[in-house]
C-alpha cells in the first residue's frame, strides 16, 4: 500500500463524515434486519429448503417481531460500525488527496485503485468493532426460540457467555481473522463501486457530484451493495460458521482455513454461496438506504 501522510486535521469535517455514516447506519439495521436473518440461518443450518420457506417459518413458528432478533445490538453497533467506515474511508481519500496534490498537481483526484484502497482502510478500522457485534448478533439470531432452550437472555448476557468461554479474544472476537478479510475486501469495492457510479454520471451530466439527484444516489448505493457482497461473500460464509459454531467438545472449526476446507470438502463451491439470493435481494435497499441518508445528511451539513 502507498505511503500516505496523514491529511491535515479538519475535526468539523471528520465529525460530519462520523455523523453521515451513523444515519446511515442506522437506516442500514432497520431496512435490512429481517433480510439478515434468514441469510445467517441459511448459511448456517440445513433445516430450510429456501429463503422463502425460512421467512415463512420464523413467521408461523417465531412470530414476526423475530425478523428483529437481536436488532438492539446491531442498531446501536452498526451505527458506530457505518460511522467508522464512512470516517475512515473519508480520512484515507483525504489523505490520498494530499499525496496526489503533492506528486501530481495536474491530476490531484484519486484512482479508483485509491478509492479501493480507501475503502479497504475504512473496512479494516471498522473490524475492530464488528467482528464481536456480529458474533453477538449471529449467536441471538441463532439460538433456539423456545424460552426453555435459549442460551442467551440477551446481548450483555451473550458477551458475558462468548467471553467466558475462551477470554474476550478467542471467545468474543471468534472469526475475527476471516472478519479482517472480508471487512477490508467488502468495503474496497463498495465505496469503489459507488465513487465510480458517482463520478461516471457527474462526468457524464457535466453537474457537480453534489448535484446528482437522491434518488440516483440511492440506486448506486443499492448498485454499490450488490458488488459488495458478490465480491466477498464466500469469506462471510465462513466467518458466519465460525461465529455460530460450538466451544469445547463441541467445536467443528479450528481456524478459519480449516473451516474453509471443511465447507469445500462437504458443500463443494455452492457452500460458499448459500444464502447469496435473500443477501442479494437485501443488499438493494439496505445500501441504498445507507448511502442515500448519508450524502443526503452530509449535503444538510454542508449547507
Amino acid at each position: 500500500m502507498e505511503e500516505l501522510e496523514a491529511p491535515p486535521q479538519n475535526t468539523s469535517q471528520t465529525l460530519k463524515d462520523l455523523t453521515s455514516g451513523a444515519c446511515g447506519g442506522i437506516a442500514q439495521v432497520l431496512i435490512g434486519e429481517p433480510f439478515d436473518i434468514v441469510k445467517v440461518r441459511l448459511q448456517t443450518t440445513a433445516q430450510y429448503k429456501s429463503a422463502a420457506d425460512c421467512a415463512t417459518q420464523i413467521w408461523k413458528n417465531e412470530g414476526p417481531i423475530a425478523f428483529y432478533k437481536g436488532t438492539l445490538t446491531p442498531l446501536i453497533g452498526i451505527g458506530a460500525c457505518v460511522s467508522i467506515q464512512f470516517g475512515g474511508f473519508h480520512f484515507a481519500r483525504r489523505a490520498f488527496e494530499t499525496r496526489n496534490t503533492k506528486h501530481h498537481p495536474a491530476s490531484p483526484s484519486l484512482s479508483y485503485t485509491q478509492y479501493y484502497l480507501a475503502g479497504a482502510f475504512g473496512g479494516l478500522a471498522n473490524s475492530v468493532i464488528s467482528g464481536p457485534i456480529e458474533h453477538v448478533r449471529i449467536r441471538l439470531q441463532t439460538q433456539p426460540h423456545s424460552a426453555s432452550a435459549r442460551l442467551y437472555s440477551g446481548p450483555v448476557d451473550c458477551v458475558r457467555k462468548l467471553s467466558s468461554h475462551a477470554g474476550v479474544l478467542r471467545g468474543l472476537y471468534r472469526g475475527e481473522a476471516v472478519t479482517v478479510l472480508r471487512e477490508a475486501q467488502a468495503y474496497g469495492v463498495w465505496f469503489l463501486a459507488f465513487e465510480w457510479l458517482m463520478n461516471s454520471d457527474a462526468a457524464r451530466n457535466r453537474v457537480r457530484r453534489e448535484d446528482v439527484p437522491t434518488w440516483k444516489v440511492a440506486l448506486y448505493g443499492g448498485l454499490a451493495g450488490e458488488a459488495l457482497w458478490l465480491g466477498s461473500y464466500p469469506l462471510d460464509v465462513v466467518k458466519s460458521k465460525m461465529q455460530c459454531d460450538g466451544f469445547g467438545p463441541a467445536q467443528r472449526y479450528a481456524s478459519m482455513r480449516d473451516c474453509f476446507a471443511q465447507t469445500w470438502r462437504g458443500e463443494g463451491m455452492a457452500g460458499f454461496w448459500k444464502g447469496i439470493g435473500p443477501t442479494l435481494l437485501r443488499a438493494m435497499p439496505v445500501s441504498a438506504g445507507t448511502f442515500a441518508v448519508a450524502e443526503l445528511t452530509m449535503r444538510w451539513l454542508n449547507s
